[in-house]
């Protein structure tokens, strides 16, 4: 009899227990990962999935679990891995990394991806595009330009593959702006239309009729005078006081060089860029300062890049942050809405604090609340 009741008791338990796991395993939140791990740009999804790894350490919490597949960087495979994750029972997706990997993801209606692309247009309706977008940049900057009562900014824009995407941005942010002007990367054309949008050459025959009127007049001091403008090189002014170069790398070196050259300095006018990853170059290149651009918060980012070296002996890239901070929205949006309604957090009006800065969602749209700093003398300064 005692035996009989062990058993009975035993059969309760195993039970219980398989109801315990049933109702863990349902209120489990599973999340796709997409990232290239073949292929030229396996590294990148590595970090990605370490990151993530990271992530789940830190929250600490068996809610969630992330299954990575792999897009080899191809919009074909990346398709057919986010049909493999829907059969997995998975209706929310981090990932692709490119935006050329989106292509079909149209294909796969009833699920929904957070691709780390920042660009905004042309997305399919099931994507949300979660990388630091145009509109981001220029909410902080138009925020900088108020604050120092800033009237007059020309915008500058290569002929790239991403001046549409500043245009929606300057629309979305409704940033007011004087002047738009598109410029060849190309140094020769690019020195000539810098010259044309700054009026150099007017500048400069202003400053050789002066000298001409100077040394044809009776002046006592036209001699001083005379001295005095020789080491000019131009005389006038240009008709703004902030410039905005969307551009980054040598490309911007090459425009700020193109600005010197015309007698435009960072010292009388405002030069202000996009995000630059705190790029340390620009901390060298004093003539080119102070120089001011929007970007993710520095010291986030050094406590982030600290934990992930000691985690995995290795500095991580910029989308690495991201995904951690991915990670840590879904289980923020987990803790406000059911499990089956997670998806619909992201139509909801929501902000949510990461590394990388505020993530303000609504409407199924992404946009960060960045900071902004300010090189000036070698030194990095936070304005905001």
């Amino acid at each position: 009899m005692n035996k009989i009741l062990v058993i009975l008791f035993l059969l309760f338990c195993n039970f219980l227990l398989g109801i315990n796991y049933a109702i863990s395993e349902e209120n489990k939140v599973k999340i796709g990962l997409l990232v290239p791990l073949t292929g030229d740009n396996a590294e990148i999804g590595k970090q990605i999935i370490k990151a993530t790894r990271l992530a789940l350490k830190d929250i600490d919490s068996d809610k969630l679990e992330i299954f990575p597949k792999d897009t080899r960087s191809d919009p074909n495979k990346t398709l057919r891995s986010a049909e493999e994750l829907r059969d997995l029972g998975i209706s929310l997706i981090i990932g692709p990394v490119f935006y050329e990997n989106l292509l079909y993801l149209n294909e796969a209606s009833d699920l929904k991806f957070l691709s780390f692309t920042n660009k905004t247009l042309d997305l399919p309706k099931n994507v949300i595009s979660t990388g630091i977008n145009s509109t981001s940049q220029l909410n902080t900057i138009k925020k900088f330009l108020k604050k120092n009562e800033i009237d007059k900014t020309i915008f500058l824009t290569p002929n790239l593959n991403y001046d549409l995407e500043i245009k929606k941005g300057i629309k979305d942010s409704k940033i007011r702006i004087f002047k738009k002007h598109f410029y060849n990367t190309e140094p020769t054309k690019l020195t000539k239309q810098i010259e044309e949008i700054t009026n150099y050459e007017i500048r400069k025959q202003n400053l050789l009729d002066e000298i001409t009127r100077l040394e044809n007049s009776d002046d006592p001091n036209k001699e001083n005078k005379i001295k005095n403008l020789e080491k000019k090189y131009t005389i006038g002014n240009v008709n703004f006081d902030s410039i905005i170069i969307a551009d980054f790398d040598e490309s911007l070196k090459s425009v700020i060089t193109s600005l010197l050259y015309t007698d435009v300095s960072p010292k009388n006018k405002y030069f202000i860029t996009f995000n630059q990853w705190f790029d340390e170059s620009l901390l060298v290149e004093t003539a080119s300062q102070p120089i001011y651009y929007p970007s993710i918060n520095k010291e986030n980012l050094e406590q982030f890049k600290k934990k992930f070296f000691n985690q995995f002996n290795e500095n991580p890239n910029h989308l690495s942050l991201l995904s951690y901070d991915l990670v840590g929205l879904i289980y923020y949006l987990s803790l406000k809405n059911k499990i089956s309604e997670i998806n619909k957090g992201f139509k909801a009006k929501n902000s949510f604090k990461g590394k990388i800065g505020v993530f303000e969602i609504e409407d199924n749209k992404i946009n960060h609340k960045l900071n902004f700093y300010k090189i000036e003398e070698g030194i990095l300064k936070e304005i905001f």
